[in-house]
């Protein structure tokens, strides 16, 4: 694909790369078995200028375009996809809404610190009631003499309860009129008195990501911090999640490379029965079959980001890349896995760490079956 791609993105690439192998991949063995978010690591991508990357300059972004952001994605998740989660849940859910959908005074509040990696912004729509049901949410916000009181919690939100954590668009109840909930969307600062944040642990996969539960007591804010219009919380949160499943596209597609990869060096490598494990057809048509999947994702989710820059309607595509780029990353991580035998199983193997952190990709930001929802709506 890169031969078909500019010199620009050709290069942005290789920046990327550079920095991931250097600086995250010799700590991603030790962050996943440690279970620590690693604070140091953000505010270095955010020197490196990973977040804001499809930001105007005025902001204190990068003013790319959404393939190069993809691509930064892509190649973070290469390696390692904790700080991939964490550049894409930034990026899309966090700085993307508040871009989008923001008065130019919440903008100038908000964007400039939330481009520097010393502060990281959460998106919050998902509670133990609601997540594919995005219209199941039962945090409420009620206004009164100007000014949001909040009470109710959310629940695996990732960028939510580190020390650089700072804050929350999140989406509740507004008012509800015979049976009919009004939803909104309002800019939580993680100061504010009664805003509560626990760290999950025990994760199977992204066990160096920031994800956690959310509670919000008496939550006290200014009417101005609504995000948008009163009532648009769930086009808000839709069309955020659209863009949003193209970086998930993107760390399933990373992931897949790397695997690939990892296979394709260890089957040069291993030796048995006199030859190496890449001379016996069995591995080969693995490895091809594998290569043909990823040339596939890489297609159709720079397709739809094009069309997303081009300003062309991306939502079919976008759930399309999402539900491809996912499903091939499971199938790659656990055929490179099958090359790797039980090597592949030990902890210090990188490909041990991939086959775990591609199963939230099924599931985070649509499910698998949510998403063929969704495509059929669009061909029905």
């Amino acid at each position: 694909m890169n031969e078909l791609l500019d010199d620009r993105y050709i290069e942005y690439r290789k920046k990327i790369r550079e920095f991931s192998e250097r600086v995250i991949k010799p700590l991603a063995i030790v962050q996943d078995e440690k279970e620590e978010f690693p604070v140091e690591l953000a505010q270095q991508m955010g020197k490196k200028g990973l977040f804001g990357i499809i930001l105007p300059k005025k902001y204190g972004g990068q003013g790319l375009d959404y393939l190069s952001y993809i691509i930064a994605v892509e190649e973070i998740a290469r390696v390692d996809s904790s700080p991939a989660a964490t550049v894409a849940a930034h990026n899309s859910l966090g700085i993307t809404p508040i871009y989008t959908y923001g008065t130019e005074e919440q903008r100038m509040n908000y964007l400039p610190g939330l481009c520097t990696g010393n502060k990281l912004w959460a998106f919050g729509l998902t509670e133990k009631n609601a997540g594919s049901d995005a219209k199941g949410v039962e945090t409420i916000a009620k206004l009164a003499d100007s000014q949001w009181l909040i009470n109710g919690s959310k629940m695996f939100i990732t960028n939510s309860s580190s020390s650089i954590a700072s804050g929350i668009t999140l989406q509740a109840i507004t008012d509800e009129k015979n049976g009919k909930k009004e939803l909104s969307t309002i800019l939580v600062d993680q100061s504010t008195s009664g805003y509560h944040t626990s760290p999950i642990k025990g994760k199977l996969m992204w066990r160096a990501v920031d994800n956690g539960e959310l509670r919000f007591e008496n939550c006290v804010v200014p009417e101005s911090n609504l995000l948008g219009n009163r009532g648009d919380g769930m086009k808000i949160m839709l069309s955020t999640l659209d863009g949003g499943r193209l970086s998930i596209a993107a760390i399933g597609l990373g992931l897949a490379q790397g695997a690939f990869e990892m296979a394709v060096d260890y089957s040069k490598k291993r030796k048995q029965f006199g030859k190496s494990l890449s001379e016996f057809q069995a591995i080969s048509f693995k490895l091809a079959e594998m290569a043909v999947k990823i040339e596939l994702a890489r297609n159709t989710l720079y397709h739809a980001c094009r069309l997303k820059d081009a300003g062309l309607p991306f939502a079919k595509q976008a759930a399309i890349s999402k539900l491809y780029c996912s499903e091939i990353a499971r199938e790659v991580a656990d055929e490179s896995l099958q090359v790797h035998g039980a090597y592949g199983l030990l902890r210090e193997n990188h490909i041990e760490r991939f086959y775990r952190d591609q199963r939230l990709l099924q599931i985070g930001e649509g499910t698998s079956e949510i998403l063929k929802m969704v495509i059929s709506r669009h061909i029905l």
